[in-house]
């Protein structure tokens, strides 16, 4: 840049220095002009002299002009390659650092890519492995059913089998086992639990809160019962149907005695009826059995009922189980998010230099296209157009 501004600092002043030797010439011609006015005939042979000095010395600017011009325009290309050598230089080095700039924002989308990636891969593998459970679930529920119905249609003499007071109990406890373990998971239940007052319970469900933990009861006082049904006299039933009531009624009140303790177990408990018939014969004759065993919070229950209560504690726990892989994935969610936040920020700190960076090539750009119209301007000025029209005006003086 300094080598061009001194050029054309040069340049400047050899025109004006060559504009005011002409201005200086003019003005010797006119006074010799007045001078040949007097004296006209005594100078006649000194300007035949003067023209051809005159005409020596126009050959002498003509060839200086010449050789001026051929050395500002071989200046002016070496300068030129120069500046396009220079320029070339500039836009390689800023190439360098933008291509290596985008490699890197590249490899850096790409990591990031990977690794959102593998992070949902891995939530939706645990969604998968969930919901898998789930149709396990009730595929256990839907087998429990079938096994339930066999078991229905396989019992033969349920009379028979109920007039022994032990081998009701033990039927109760086998047929309320088998319906907990083709329901509920093994660790959600356990069968002859003891509690804190000493009593132990048929069965114990364990619900998470605020439910709590629920106690089973299996042993159904059925004696009367049968009694009533297979005598033909009618005040021997109204007598086994007075002490059905109260056998009743005194196991519903052992129940909640028992088994409903406060900040151990649910505010209630469950009576077992292991046979539909009898459930639906009290629910059908002694509504007053049914509300006070409510009133009592004792729920009374056939195996159907069970069942249902069985599948919505089921339900109940896998809900609870989704709510815990739901909070695994919004936390992953959450430092997901936070990634993306950074990456944002980054990106845009990125942009903010590349827009910074082509703002700069184009000023250079821009620097360089005014540089060379001044060369092409330069350029364009004929120097020897200018030599040939000061003899002109000579002659004409």
């Amino acid at each position: 840049m300094i080598l061009l501004l001194s050029l054309l600092t040069i340049t400047t002043l050899c025109g004006w220095g060559y504009a005011l030797y002409l201005r200086h010439q003019l003005a010797l011609k006119q006074q010799e002009d007045q001078q040949q006015t007097h004296w006209q005939t005594e100078q006649h042979q000194q300007q035949e002299k003067l023209a051809a000095l005159q005409q020596t010395y126009l050959n002498a600017q003509q060839q200086h002009a010449f050789a001026l011009q051929d050395h500002l325009t071989r200046n002016m290309r070496d300068i030129r390659e120069q500046l396009s050598t220079t320029l070339k230089q500039h836009a390689a080095s800023f190439d360098t650092p933008l291509k290596r700039l985008a490699d890197t924002v590249e490899k850096r989308l790409e990591s990031i890519s990977q690794q959102v990636a593998q992070r949902l891969e891995v939530g939706f593998d645990k969604t998968t492995a969930l919901f898998t459970d789930v149709v396990k679930r009730l595929a256990h529920i839907d087998e429990a059913q079938k096994r339930i119905k066999e078991l229905s249609e396989t019992l033969v003499d349920l009379k028979t089998l109920l007039n022994d007071k032990r081998a009701r109990g033990a039927f109760g406890e086998v047929q309320l086992a088998t319906l907990m373990r083709n329901s509920i998971p093994e660790q959600h239940f356990a069968l002859q639990y003891t509690l804190s007052n000493g009593k132990r319970v048929d069965c114990m469900l364990f619900l998470p809160a605020p439910t709590g933990h629920i106690a089973i009861d299996s042993k159904f006082p059925l004696e009367n019962y049968q009694a009533m049904l297979n005598t033909t006299f009618e005040h021997e039933k109204k007598r086994h149907k007075q002490k059905f009531i109260s056998d009743l009624t005194t196991h519903i009140e052992h129940i909640s005695n028992r088994y409903i303790i406060a900040n151990e177990t649910a505010d209630g408990a469950i009576m077992f009826i292991p046979a539909e018939s009898i459930f639906a014969h009290i629910h059908a004759c002694h509504p007053a059995l049914v509300a006070k065993a409510q009133a009592a919070k004792v729920w009374l229950v056939s195996p159907t009922t069970m069942m249902a209560i069985l599948t919505t504690a089921t339900s109940v726990l896998k809900d609870v189980a989704t709510r815990k892989q739901v909070h695994e994935i919004q936390k992953h969610l959450g430092y997901l998010s936070e990634d993306f936040g950074r990456f944002k920020k980054r990106m845009e700190n990125l942009t903010r230099h590349i827009q910074q960076a082509h703002n700069d090539i184009q000023q250079v750009q821009t620097s360089s296209d005014k540089i060379i119209r001044r060369f092409d301007q330069i350029e364009q000025v004929d120097l020897h157009s200018a030599a040939q029209s000061a003899p002109a005006q000579l002659e004409e003086a």
